[in-house]
């Protein structure tokens, strides 16, 4: 009965939150459309102010703003009144703040601020006549949801103001048509960052590649692979331009043959080796080379400059 009763308990704060998202969601008017109107024409970046659990979350949304293109910062309000007001910009910042009651005393000094210099202020509350929702530009009035038994921790209401925070960013992510190429620039250490770095970024270029005239011998071959350690040489032409590629395997399938280091790199090489451009997502390198079984890619570049791509490379890159 005991565990039966966690899991009950569990369930009802889940279901509760439900509940007050469902009432979030049917709250939605003009006056969210002015919000989103409001950052989009912000020529500078959204302060987002909060205290308490409002600040944590407030904090998280204007993490998730900036990760989409939106500029953000999160200050504290106890802090701005002791010098953290000179991160504003007065002439092109705009005011995100959030208070479940409305009435936080802390606030009261970012209020007297913005309203000395007419700075906008999207105010989020629960209480309709409060002091934060009577101060603000646009107003965004929270439904009021009943929690039985939660009344000391109001989880509904810490949902709905961390669901409003994304769907704001998510909304302007798709009105600035954000795209994954973006979303790489602004998380370069993320996964999806790294899968979606382009290989110029991180392919080996000009002396480190290896190179071999087409008229060489395979035993120079050997010495520009086993200098380089890429396992690999590119053959060129006299107008510097790759023909074909020589691996190691390629020679240690052929070593046997009779006075095989004294052909030329052009009678043993693969002729038309695999080429990408330079603006080829890493991720996609990586699927092509797994999907043809080779551990290199030439990379070809403008004005028949090539570079060459590992696949350790790409796997210490962390793709």
């Amino acid at each position: 009965m005991i565990h039966n009763q966690k899991i009950k308990f569990a369930k009802e704060v889940i279901f509760q939150e439900i509940n007050a998202l469902k009432k979030l969601s049917k709250s939605y008017n003009s006056n969210f459309i002015k919000a989103i109107d409001l950052i989009q024409k912000c020529k500078g970046k959204v302060i987002c102010v909060g205290m308490g659990k409002s600040g944590h979350i407030i904090r998280k949304i204007s993490a998730t703003l900036s990760s989409v293109g939106v500029p953000s910062i999160y200050l504290h309000p106890s802090e701005a009144a002791h010098g953290d007001l000179g991160a504003c910009n007065p002439k092109q910042d705009c005011f995100l703040i959030m208070s479940y009651s409305g009435n936080t005393d802390e606030l009261k000094s970012i209020l007297n601020y913005a309203h000395k210099f007419k700075m906008p202020i999207i105010g989020v509350a629960s209480k309709e006549n409060s002091t934060l929702i009577n101060a603000s530009t646009i107003k965004i009035v929270l439904p009021k949801v009943k929690e039985a038994g939660l009344d000391i921790v109001p989880t509904s209401s810490t949902s709905m103001l961390l669901a409003w925070g994304d769907s704001v960013a998510i909304t302007l992510m798709k009105l600035n048509k954000f795209s994954k190429e973006k979303f790489a620039v602004y998380h370069p250490s993320g996964a999806l960052g790294k899968q979606l770095t382009r290989v110029k970024d991180i392919m080996i270029k000009k002396r480190d590649v290896p190179f071999i005239n087409e008229n060489m011998s395979v035993k120079n071959a050997v010495i520009q692979i086993t200098k380089k350690t890429y396992g690999c040489v590119l053959v060129i032409n006299k107008s510097k331009k790759v023909t074909g590629i020589i691996t190691d395997g390629d020679i240690r399938r052929s070593i046997h043959k009779k006075n095989f280091l004294e052909k030329t790199a052009k009678e043993v090489m693969t002729k038309n080796p695999k080429m990408i451009s330079e603006n080829t997502l890493a991720g996609l390198a990586l699927d092509i080379m797994n999907k043809k079984k080779i551990t290199s890619l030439i990379i070809k570049g403008k004005n028949n400059n090539y570079g060459l791509i590992h696949i350790h490379s790409l796997i210490s890159f962390g793709v």
